[in-house]
């Protein structure tokens, strides 16, 4: 199931889960100094197990990561597998269901009120549009695939809760605001998604370019690495952006070079092995045709204004 179901449920619940006093939704986070805070968190192995269904005024995260399971909820069931998540929102029924065995990573959270380590949610909302449009949405639950960035926040949250150090408090509300980031960012690229699968291709294709800038790379390199024929990725690609995918690389590597120009000191005639352009009279050329200027131009430019600065 996916969370495009979550919005059909969503429509016929969203009125109460405001009520709940650690709901996601609570117009009073947005309002007021509210920061999140771990209640209970758990690694377990399952087997042929039925948990009834039950509710907790705590948002939860059911995290799979290896098996599978279903968790029935708000008149849905939704099968997990490994990598999947569930979020739940405070005093939303559930139940688990396993039959093979499934490994889980459960983490629950509720929000306390009054000053604390690290900005409050009210905050992270004002520093990003994306976790504001998520609070402004409310649904019981959201079923998420994880991309490979909210294991790791997770886990490393968790293994901080464990360990007693100095600066626990302060790593472990960092690390709590940026999985609430990280989840809010993944739900909103999940809906786009749903409606729109070409917007899939262009976050996975512009994602591995930006991440993949340095190499020599040809549109079939890039195709074959989001699995799309080359001429089906130019098509949605430039549909979604306005131009082709390679120039789109062309743009990012000019823009790495104008950054390495300005706060580096890699030798000029060394700076287009950085960006994935090989031949250094193609690099100077390219960079000239964006900027106006040649790379050594561009930097002896930069660094006179910010001397210039500097004096002043």
């Amino acid at each position: 199931m996916s969370s495009l179901t979550s919005m059909n449920v969503a429509a016929k619940t969203a009125s109460g889960l405001n009520e709940a006093a650690n709901s996601l939704y609570r117009p009073e986070l947005l309002a007021e100094e509210y920061r999140p805070r771990v209640s209970a968190y758990y690694f377990r192995q399952w087997e042929g197990f039925r948990m009834d269904a039950h509710s907790h005024d705590r948002v939860e995260i059911m995290y799979v990561l290896k098996g599978a399971c279903v968790v029935d909820t708000e008149g849905a069931s939704l099968s997990l597998k490994k990598g999947d998540f569930v979020l739940l929102d405070a005093n939303v029924s559930h139940n688990l269901l396993v039959g093979d065995p499934c490994r889980m990573l459960n983490v629950e959270f509720e929000f306390a009120s009054g000053g604390g380590v690290g900005l409050c949610l009210r905050e992270l909302a004002a520093g990003g549009e994306e976790l504001g449009r998520f609070l402004a949405k409310p649904r019981p639950f959201w079923l998420l695939k994880d991309d490979g960035e909210v294991y790791p926040t997770l886990k490393s949250l968790v293994l901080e809760l464990s360990e007693r150090r100095g600066s626990r408090d302060t790593m472990v509300q960092l690390l709590l605001s940026r999985l609430i980031l990280q989840i809010a960012r993944m739900a909103e690229e999940t809906d786009t998604e749903g409606a729109s699968p070409a917007s899939s291709y262009f976050r996975k294709t512009t994602e591995y370019i930006h991440s993949h800038y340095d190499c020599d790379l040809q549109l079939k390199d890039i195709a074959g690495a989001v699995s799309l024929h080359p001429g089906y990725l130019h098509r949605v690609f430039k549909a979604s952006a306005g131009c082709t995918v390679m120039e789109y690389l062309t743009k990012v590597r000019v823009e790495k070079a104008r950054m390495l120009l300005a706060h580096s000191d890699i030798p000029v005639i060394d700076i287009s092995c950085y960006i994935g352009m090989n031949s250094r009279q193609y690099f100077s050329a390219v960079f000239k045709k964006h900027t106006g200027q040649t790379p050594a131009g561009y930097r002896r430019t930069f660094r006179t204004h910010q001397g210039a600065e500097t004096e002043g």
